[in-house]
């Protein structure tokens, strides 16, 4: 033996088994290395868009929703308006309070009068029709609370 001590060193790094740019190879270049799997783009595309279109549906449906509520509110207030301008065509003796109900009836002759008396208070002998007991609400339109002859309600 010798006193040098490089002389006896063998070096661990083979030439022939290592790559010169291991960086670039598309799998691991050492026994203990990470597996590396090359990404199939096609796949992960396809399934962010199918991703996509399923939030998006869910995110257009709520929407329709949304849609279909506002729609509806928009017609129960137009159908408060008709409603409204009708009671104050009707005959009105006093001035109505907000909050308060009154009773719509229609006479023989086809004209409308809102009244503070209620249906059960009439006698026996009543020569008009209950149309509907009302509710004046803060904006001045009309709830209906109590239908009483449909037809006279919708004409």
């Amino acid at each position: 033996m010798t006193d040098d001590p490089i002389e006896g060193f063998i070096n661990p790094i083979d030439k022939e088994h290592i790559a010169e740019n291991p960086h670039l190879l598309p799998y691991a270049h050492t026994r203990g290395g990470v597996n590396i799997k090359p990404i199939d783009k096609g796949k992960l595309k396809g399934r962010a868009v199918t991703a996509m279109y399923e939030q998006t549906d869910i995110q257009l449906d709520q929407i329709k929703q949304q849609i279909e509520l506002l729609a509806k509110q928009a017609r129960a207030i137009q159908n408060r308006v008709s409603l409204s301008e009708r009671i104050y065509l009707a005959d009105i003796s006093f001035s109505p309070i907000i909050s308060k109900t009154y009773h719509m009836y229609r006479r023989p002759n086809g004209k409308d009068f809102l009244s503070m008396v209620a249906p059960q208070e009439w006698g026996a002998n009543v020569a008009f029709k209950f149309v509907a007991t009302l509710k004046l609400l803060a904006d001045h339109t009309w709830e209906v609370q109590v239908t009483g002859d449909a037809e006279a309600l919708e004409g």
